[in-house]
């Protein structure tokens, strides 16, 4: 098979990078106020650089209230001084870049703070300059106090917060106090290019776009239908028995992409990136990136990944479900966790095979790999009760018992996966001065798991995720290459595929299961193991292998 990269002169260096998402807040505190910082971010560099990561993304900085940690943005302009400054921004880009790293930040079109200049102008009436760049509606009922549909939103709320000064209903797609931008109105899609173009020419090498699903609503604004789904799914827009159908995944939401796609590739030498955030069933949100014959975002976040059980059988159908829908040129990408999930090695039960196992299947796969902070050492989820939590939806579901919220596999407070970087044995585990409280606990566990330790711990997580992203690196066919699954190979204990490049090929398989299996692929050169004793008839539990077949 031919080679995806015929050369490098495309630039498609997205297709080959390997991702570590930064939530600043909680990566490393400087100047001893408890959060962490851009200076934080910039000292911790040559760490990122020597584990072999290309790309940085950070989630949001700009100036913000913080009720949602700056996801509620009342400036796209400036940097939210808890974060630092501009010029402060400005070395990191270049930083980054003198380490030949990309840099990508989390951009926030959908919606602003309602502490947005914008928005309290467009608050103020139904005549000033701004009073359609938000979506307002008349109520319905006898005073017009009844919201205009029964939309809800994403995290659960209702859809509508009626504003007085306007005796009219404002729209959320998540919370309350994130109103949402009306791209309807030209003036609006004109002013966030103008934000994309900002931070593009200040260096920056792309964005990953939050909420990506929602820029676009019914015109009509017309109700949604009945669902027999009380709460979403990473495949379905369903919650509350109601199907968002008429406010997420709109048609012309993917026509916006192919709108914003021909804004950044403006730029050039290098190029740059759009990474989208969507739920939904993967055969609808590749539109995204690819709309009535143009192209859109670059990749699409897919959440499957981190809702898949982890078996051998269901890791299989969702390779085939990413190569169906994601074929070359497209690309899927490999999201196991975030800032909004529970902490990968909290899902697996603790145990630290398991997540080998999941690095040595993210990042030998099809796609672009994602870490999420703290991952790579296996930072666990840390139990936080909602009626303590700082997240908005924490505190929006803070009446709920605590032990039906116990019992959920999911979080609901947020918080618990947003904890501090666990660096060292020292107090706050280095996140943090001795003598500062950090913004949320750090893990008990600390001194147990940190960096330190694991550095000089050989057969440690952090070594393995080290060891399989240089492999990854160094051999085009698991960065560049086609994949094949072996299905001869495969079942209900192993997952076995195959990576092609410029005729080499290298096999991985996995046994997903907790008993030793024969090895299906024998007179082959093993490459990697995720245990540090192997043999080469037999694949121990839990254990995987990258082998250059013959």
């Amino acid at each position: 098979m031919g080679s995806i990269f015929p050369n490098d002169s495309d630039g498609e260096w997205w297709k080959k990078t390997t991702v570590y998402q930064i939530y600043p807040r909680s990566f490393l505190d400087t100047n001893g106020d408890g959060i962490g910082d851009i200076p934080g971010v910039i000292e911790k560099l040559d760490y990122l650089k020597d584990l072999g990561y290309e790309t940085i993304w950070i989630s949001p900085f700009t100036q913000s209230p913080q009720r949602d940690f700056g996801y509620d943005i009342s400036d796209y302009f400036s940097i939210s001084p808890q974060y630092g400054d501009m010029a402060l921004f400005e070395k990191l880009v270049q930083e980054v870049h003198g380490r030949k790293m990309k840099l990508i930040f989390d951009l926030v079109l959908n919606h602003t703070s309602n502490e947005h200049a914008w928005f309290k102008e467009s608050a103020s009436s139904r005549d000033n300059p701004k009073a359609d760049w938000y979506i307002w509606k008349n109520g319905k009922g006898r005073n017009g106090m009844k919201p205009p549909n029964n939309w809800r939103a994403m995290a659960g709320n209702k859809a509508w917060t009626y504003y007085p000064e306007r005796k009219q209903f404002n729209y959320t797609a998540f919370l309350p106090f994130q109103p949402d931008l009306n791209y309807h109105n030209p003036e609006v899609k004109q002013a966030m290019f103008d934000v994309v173009r900002f931070w593009l020419k200040k260096g920056v090498d792309g964005f990953r776009l939050d909420i990506i699903s929602a820029i676009y609503e019914d015109a009509e604004l017309r109700s949604n239908p009945p669902s027999f789904r009380l709460t979403p799914s990473d495949k379905s827009l369903s919650i509350f028995f109601q199907n968002l159908k008429n406010n997420f995944l709109h048609e012309k939401s993917f026509e916006f992409a192919t709108e914003l796609r021909s804004i950044v590739d403006e730029f050039v030498n290098p190029r740059r990136v759009l990474i989208g955030e969507s739920h939904g069933d993967e055969a609808l949100i590749n539109q995204f990136c690819y709309n009535n014959g143009k192209n859109g975002l670059n990749a699409i976040f897919l959440f499957k990944a981190i809702s898949t059980p982890f078996k051998a059988e269901n890791y299989r159908k969702m390779l085939l479900t990413f190569e169906e829908h994601f074929p070359e040129p497209l690309i899927p990408t490999l999201v196991f966790a975030n800032h909004d999930r529970t902490r990968i090695i909290s899902r697996l039960g603790g145990s630290v095979a398991k997540a080998k196992l999941l690095a040595l299947f993210q990042f030998t796969c099809r796609g672009i790999p994602f870490t999420y902070f703290g991952d790579e050492i296996g930072i666990p989820r840390v139990r936080i009760p909602l009626k303590q939590g700082k997240d908005a939806i924490a505190i929006q579901h803070s009446w709920i018992p605590q032990f039906l919220v116990d019992k959920s596999p999911e979080i609901l407070n947020r918080d618990e996966c947003r904890t501090p970087m666990l660096w060292n044995e020292k107090l706050n585990a280095g996140f943090c001065a001795d003598s500062v409280k950090p913004w949320l606990p750090v893990a008990e566990n600390f001194k147990e798991i940190n960096v330190d330790r694991q550095i000089a711990d050989s057969d440690s997580l952090f070594n393995f995720y080290k060891k399989v992203i240089h492999l990854r690196k160094e051999t085009p066919a698991l960065h560049a290459g086609s994949l094949e699954i072996v299905h001869d190979l495969c079942n209900k204990k192993i997952l076995a595929y195959n990576r092609i490049f410029n005729g080499k090929k290298y096999s991985v398989v996995l046994n997903m299961s907790q008993y030793a299996q024969k090895n299906p692929v024998n007179h082959s050169r093993i490459l990697l193991s995720t245990h540090l004793q192997s043999e080469a008839h037999q694949l121990q539990p839990f254990e995987g292998r990258v082998t250059m077949l013959d």
